[in-house]
């Protein structure tokens, strides 16, 4: 007995694909933290957060699983090239400014912009200003809450 054309086109090959790619992370998670060596830990340890988010994305395989095989998933949108490459500039402008010492408040300002004007929003200097608010707050928590070191640059060092 051979499957109808009505089958065929409920599986969505797409789904399956994301799902496997998500069991391959959360395989990959799972063995690093195996590897993981900690001595004298008391109650919850490190170990805890990538065990969850490893459970976490076979959750989310199986969803997809489930979602491909009964052909239950939304139409896909086309995609819009250009949002896509001004997210890309936007990370690219990230990686420059951070590793040409420009710091981490304009590189999270132009990420956020490059970001949300690519979601359709036609405010840049507006967005600037958010994203360089954002990342203030963002790096002041790092370095002064959690005393992890971010990326300095000229007007990190002035904080």
């Amino acid at each position: 007995m051979t499957p109808d054309r009505r089958t065929l086109l409920r599986f969505d090959p797409a789904g399956l694909v994301v799902a496997c790619l998500l069991l391959a992370v959360a395989a990959v998670i799972w063995w690093d933290t195996e590897a993981l060596r900690i001595t004298s830990v008391y109650g919850v340890g490190p170990k805890a957060i990538p065990y969850a988010i490893a459970a976490g994305l076979v959750l989310l395989a199986i969803g997809n699983l489930v979602i491909a095989v009964s052909g239950a998933a939304p139409a896909r949108e086309s995609i819009d090239p250009m949002a896509v490459l001004l997210i890309l500039a936007g990370l690219a402008a990230l990686i420059a400014l951070i590793a040409f010492g420009g710091g981490f408040i304009p590189a999270a300002a132009i990420l956020f912009a490059a970001t949300s004007t690519a979601f359709g929003r036609r405010a840049p200097l507006t967005d600037l200003a958010i994203g360089a608010a954002l990342g203030l707050v963002i790096f002041l928590l790092f370095d002064k809450v959690l005393t992890l070191a971010l990326p300095e640059g000229p007007i990190e060092r002035l904080l």
